[in-house]
């Protein structure tokens, strides 16, 4: 199970948001790049990169701060998210030498668009499932669609979606723990692998979800707990080896 820095872009910056909102954010960074170079020494394997900006704008505000990122570290796996809205950004991102996009509105409001990216970009499309008590979010977190989340997974199980990753907002930011009984719900519902976000807080969310990540769990993406010291990237990673190899 992998452990996955994030990395939250707003207006050029290292941003932490609180539940999705845009004006409740804290700054961790002014130089994303060396962020990144510090959870690379830290021993990550994979950067989870959001255009917080694009999310809202529909279209990528931050894509030259990925690129420089992907540049960087040509070698490490990144996924990106915000604002992927069309075959263009998709490939614009690819050839920046980004590994998986994710396709989190347009595959709510378009599923068909999924089934599209998936033939186009075999391998490289993930699909992101931000829920509010079970109900997938778009636009940025600004609207909660009557759409469930365990529904529209199962509609991409056959596409060749790389993964889910799934928010659960109630949780993203708020230092609560992760909610691993809706992730594990998840994952089983739809027979894809699930990445769990929001809601990591400390080594013990880490084992919790260790313990059932051979029930779908991918991996883990951890941001606010991180930079706020109150979980260790290396450590994280070392006990998930540890149990997930038990």
């Amino acid at each position: 199970m992998l452990i996955i820095p994030a990395i939250d872009l707003k207006d050029g910056q290292c941003v932490r948001l609180r539940q999705g909102r845009m004006d409740d954010s804290t700054i961790f960074s002014d130089h994303p790049v060396e962020m990144a170079a510090k959870w690379v020494e830290a021993g990550c394997r994979r950067l989870h990169l959001v255009d917080l900006n694009g999310a809202f704008a529909g279209t990528p505000v931050n894509g030259e701060i990925v690129k420089a990122i992907a540049e960087a570290f040509p070698k490490l796996p990144i996924q990106i998210g915000g604002g992927i809205r069309t075959a263009q950004t998709i490939e614009a991102y690819l050839k920046a030498g980004v590994e998986y996009v994710i396709i989190g509105t347009k595959a709510v409001k378009e599923p068909a668009f999924v089934t599209e990216m998936c033939r186009a970009f075999p391998g490289h499309i993930i699909v992101g499932l931000d829920a509010q008590d079970g109900f997938v979010a778009t636009d940025g977190w600004a609207e909660v669609s009557e759409v469930k989340a365990t529904e529209l997974a199962k509609r991409f199980r056959d596409d060749g979606v790389s993964s889910i990753v799934y928010t659960d907002i109630s949780r993203d930011g708020m230092m609560q723990g992760v909610n691993v009984e809706a992730t594990v719900a998840l994952a089983q519902d739809s027979g894809l692998p699930v990445i769990a976000s929001g809601g990591v807080t400390d080594i013990e969310d880490i084992r919790r979800l260790a313990a059932v990540a051979d029930q779908g769990i991918l991996g883990a993406i951890t941001g606010r707990a991180i930079y706020e010291g109150t979980l260790n990237v290396a450590e994280a990673q070392a006990l998930s080896d540890q149990l997930c190899q038990a």
